[in-house]
């Protein structure tokens, strides 16, 4: 085996979540971010809660309410 190309492992990673949530796993890298973590993501916590991060919702949300405005006439 080839000697000195494996990454440096750390066995203590921060992890911070956009909610606010800190935690620690093993990485390579040693600062991990991430925008969901098993605190605030809605099949763990039981709530609903719509993760969009591409407007795809919004869209969704505008073309039902357009097709309901036009079945009712």
């Amino acid at each position: 085996m080839k000697a000195d190309i494996h990454p440096i492992y750390h066995p203590t990673a921060k992890v911070s979540c956009a909610c606010g949530n800190s935690f620690a796993v093993g990485s390579t890298k040693e600062k991990l971010e991430v925008s969901i973590c098993s605190a605030c993501h809605p099949f763990y916590t039981g709530t609903e809660k719509i993760v969009d991060t591409r407007g795809r919702v919004d869209r969704f949300k505008k073309r039902l309410a357009k097709s309901a405005s036009t079945a009712k006439k």
